[in-house]
């Protein structure tokens, strides 16, 4: 689980992230990247926040979509205790979504698709 303080949780910070549209898709995972820190100073100090999304369109059960969401927030806490998040906490905000074609892959899959994510953003 992450802490507090990474945590997405205003559905106003959603939607501007959405309407922003810089996304990259992947082996049934999107990333959408929110506003740049460099384009607001007093915004170096806070941390970059993530939310994780699996909708009800993926699949109908809500352990298969729990799963894909503990798949991926899991990868993501690995990445972050190693220090490989890349250029991604440049961005004040991250989504990653998860879609159909990522409900039947493993961990380390789940886990390469979000390295490689952080790793393009």
């Amino acid at each position: 689980m992450l802490k507090r303080q990474y945590r997405l949780k205003n559905k106003s910070a959603f939607t501007a992230i959405y309407n922003n549209r810089h996304s990259i898709h992947n082996g049934g995972v999107t990333l959408y990247a929110g506003i740049s820190k460099n384009l607001t100073k007093a915004t170096d100090v806070l941390p970059t926040t993530v939310a994780f999304v699996v909708s009800k369109k993926t699949h109908k059960r809500a352990v298969r979509r729990n799963r894909l969401k503990r798949l991926i927030r899991e990868s993501y806490r690995l990445l972050q205790k190693d220090n490989s998040l890349g250029n991604s906490q440049q961005y004040m905000s991250l989504i990653f979504t998860g879609h159909p074609g990522a409900l039947n892959k493993s961990f380390d899959e789940v886990k390469e698709i979000v390295y490689e994510l952080l790793m393009r953003i």
